[in-house]
């Protein structure tokens, strides 16, 4: 399978490269592998690790960090940014119908069970419109390239996405180790990001709020996977970050317990499933959320970004539609579009879908983290059987689509440089505006002929570079 190589043409290097062609070819081998040493023990030291559930070992990791950084083009960028705003829209636009009147499952162009009926729906919030009418408030899309101007949306992730401490930490850590490669490259700056996702959340805070919003980053604690980026954005905003405990309700509004006295809370960035967030509307056993919290966000006294219920719209059976929407309600054609998906509840697709199991990706509806997926090309034949005995007893869980020939980035191995695929995850910020910064996590797959870009299945992650004008 042919792939685009981002790096080179031929025998050419393409244009956002050329400046790092010398770079790579002057950089002896001992040379690389202590800069490659000393970027493992950055990141050893500052701590940036993430959990593997399920593994007997110790399940706190460090992330493969590749020194080759992916570089775009301004107007690449632009493309990309114009796209991923527009999807955003549209996606808001969604969460604020179905949980309203639900105008486009009445016209018919999208089939209310899988909204009604999914359970990420969350009917405890059916009327609930939060402010400015913004559910979904940080919004991870992942982006894959299969050619020179063809990006395509693998999916969206609008519940709280993580990854974004990593862009963040690949780009201090560059900066850090070849101060001189941002001296002779114009690159656009990612460490605004904080100030901006500070300011979005202010711009959310509720209708009771009367002076500066006072934000808090709710975490469920040390044994997540994602705690370090919980507390790294946290220090970088300004903010507390919280355990449900630390929080109580007290009449209309949300209180935080400090060594002053209860301090009121206006927005909370919760990095918690809807499940946990309150034992009095949600699962009774949590221990990770706030009993009453739901009473106080549905009277206005509290804003929770993202908002519970969000996760319909990510679903991997609603992203089929997304295309949809944008027409729908934006009356606009989409700038970035769907990989073709094939959704097992529809007769025609399941058998499309058995019948050539061996070629194509299935994944589950409601799964993450590489979990839960078939590979087709990369799978023996007694785990494509085993597949499909799963499919078969529940078709309606999975979705499957072709096997992408996705782009390669230029990789430092053992021998020099080769060929890795790789995925793009910008982060939108939705508030009173919807921005986002030049750049996101690009996620490589490490593993020679390996298409699964994620850190739990061997993954690592890249510097992103959009170059300024």
């Amino acid at each position: 399978m042919d792939c685009y190589n981002e790096m080179f043409e031929g025998d050419r290097v393409r244009d956002p490269y050329a400046r790092l062609r010398d770079w790579v070819d002057t950089m002896p081998a001992d040379f690389r592998q202590m800069k490659q040493a000393e970027a493992e023990d950055l990141f050893r030291r500052i701590g940036i690790t993430f959990a593997v559930y399920g593994e007997n070992a110790d399940p706190d990791r460090l992330i493969p960090f590749d020194m080759m950084p992916r570089v775009f083009e301004p107007a690449e960028w632009r493309k990309l940014e114009r796209g991923i705003k527009q999807r955003a829209r549209a996606l808001n636009a969604f969460l604020r119908d179905v949980y309203g009147r639900g105008e486009i499952l009445r016209a018919g162009r999208i089939p209310a069970r899988l909204v009604y009926r999914n359970d990420a729906y969350e009917k405890a919030v059916v009327g609930v419109v939060p402010p400015r009418g913004v559910y979904s408030h940080i919004i991870g899309i992942d982006l894959v390239r299969t050619a020179q101007d063809e990006f395509f949306v693998l999916e969206d992730n609008c519940r709280t996405p993580s990854g974004v401490s990593y862009m963040l930490e690949n780009r201090e850590i560059m900066m850090r180790m070849f101060p001189q490669l941002f001296r002779h490259n114009r690159i656009e700056p990612v460490d605004q990001y904080p100030d901006l996702l500070r300011r979005t959340l202010e711009s959310v805070a509720p209708p009771k709020c009367n002076d500066r919003p006072t934000c808090v980053i709710l975490t469920p604690g040390h044994f997540n996977s994602a705690y370090y980026e919980h507390s790294f954005l946290a220090n970088l905003m300004g903010v507390e970050l919280v355990e449900g405990a630390d929080l109580f309700v007290d009449g209309e509004f949300v209180f935080m317990r400090t060594t002053q006295g209860p301090k009121r809370v206006d927005v909370i960035y919760r990095r918690i499933d809807d499940l946990f967030l309150d034992p009095l509307c949600f699962r009774p056993d949590s221990m990770l959320g706030v009993p009453g919290l739901m009473d106080v966000y549905r009277s206005g006294g509290v804003s929770i970004c993202s908002a519970p219920g969000a996760g319909v719209a990510d679903d991997k059976a609603i992203y089929t539609f997304v295309p949809e929407m944008i027409r729908f309600y934006l009356g606009e054609e989409p700038l970035l579009q769907n990989v073709q998906t094939w959704t097992l509840w529809k007769d025609d697709d399941y058998r499309h879908v058995m019948a050539n199991l061996p070629d194509l990706v299935v994944k589950e509806v409601h799964g993450s983290g590489g979990y839960g997926m078939l590979v087709g090309p990369k799978a023996s034949k007694q785990e494509i059987e085993d597949f499909r005995k799963k499919i078969e007893a529940n078709p309606g869980n999975y979705i499957a689509q072709p096997t992408l020939s996705l782009s390669t980035c230029p990789t430092f191995v053992e021998e020099g440089i080769a060929p890795r695929h790789v995925d793009l995850r910008p982060f939108c910020l939705c508030g009173d505006r919807i921005e986002l910064v030049p750049g996101g996590l690009t996620r490589v797959a490490l593993r020679e002929g390996s298409l699964v870009v994620n850190s739990s299945q061997g993954g690592g992650v890249k510097d992103t570079w959009v170059l300024s004008e």
